[in-house]
């Protein structure tokens, strides 16, 4: 258990016109208060290849700077700051099993449950306008796997996820949508080649299905799939020869969609360089 003790003070926002040179400002009113979280857990080891685990938990967060006083606009949509945001109150509770089969073999399997009271959102006003708001709560219930192996140079690991999210906050349009940038389903397969001594190899496989950009769920982000790439060539005296490659399939990942308004992430990108060590 523990009792944290929070402050918000000396808050202000101020700007000036890049044409005119007029400055405004605004100030806030300091704020402060007690929080008091905490986690218990147990581990049952049934045998050398079974653990069964549980925990709850609770903690918080309190809202950022840039969430109280800081406005953005990202065309076409302007997001107001909110400097009355309340601090976020999770609660939690998880329950898992850890399986080793043989050595060198490991599987987990976790299933959670969570309820965010008071969640920080950018809640839609216009269809330009948006500002950040404490809502009701936000639940999400979901489970995780992973699976990790190791066979002399060569390593497998692997990982599922899947959310599903729920907003809950009678009288509004986004009542029972998901929340906004919440994927379901998240996967990813890792293969490593990584000897004593001599060239090193790894390649990543990443799965994230389709998420909504906004609360009101208009804007679609596109699932997407990745494959990353490093390797490393020990050369002589310390020095090793390093190649990476980011997006290899030149998959087009869409990070920002406002009515057609987009950003892309990072397409295929190569590097090569030059690592020396002692």
């Amino acid at each position: 258990m523990r009792a944290d003790r929070w402050s918000i003070s000396d808050g202000f926002y101020r700007q000036v016109s890049a044409t005119s040179g007029v400055g405004t400002s605004s100030d806030y009113a300091d704020r402060s208060d007690w929080e008091v979280s905490g986690r218990a857990g147990a581990l049952y080891r049934a045998s050398d290849a079974i653990a069964l685990r549980g925990a709850a938990y609770s903690g918080f967060r309190l809202p950022t700077l840039n969430e109280l006083y800081r406005p953005f606009v990202v065309f076409p949509i302007t997001t107001q700051a909110n400097d009355a945001l309340t601090p976020e109150k999770l609660k939690g509770a998880e329950v898992g099993i850890d399986l080793t089969p043989v050595p060198g073999i490991s599987l987990s399997a976790t299933g959670f449950i969570n309820r965010l009271d008071d969640a920080v959102a950018n809640v839609t006003l216009t269809a330009t306008t948006r500002q950040r708001r404490n809502i009701d709560r936000i639940v999400a219930k979901g489970v995780e796997l992973t699976a990790d192996a190791t066979l002399g140079a060569m390593r497998l690991s692997a990982s599922y996820a899947y959310s599903r999210s729920r907003v809950h906050a009678p009288g509004e349009a986004f009542d029972g949508l998901t929340p906004a940038q919440s994927p379901r389903h998240a996967a990813s397969a890792t293969i490593a080649y990584s000897p004593a001594q001599g060239p090193t190899l790894s390649t990543t496989l990443r799965y994230v299905a389709k998420q909504y950009e906004d609360d009101l769920q208009s804007d679609v982000l596109p699932h997407a799939i990745t494959v990353d790439a490093i390797a490393r060539l020990p050369l002589t005296g310390g020095v090793t020869l390093v190649a990476r490659g980011e997006n290899l399939l030149d998959e087009t990942i869409v990070t920002r969609n406002a009515g057609g308004s987009m950003d892309l992430g990072t397409p295929r990108t190569l590097w090569i360089g030059v690592s020396f060590s002692g």
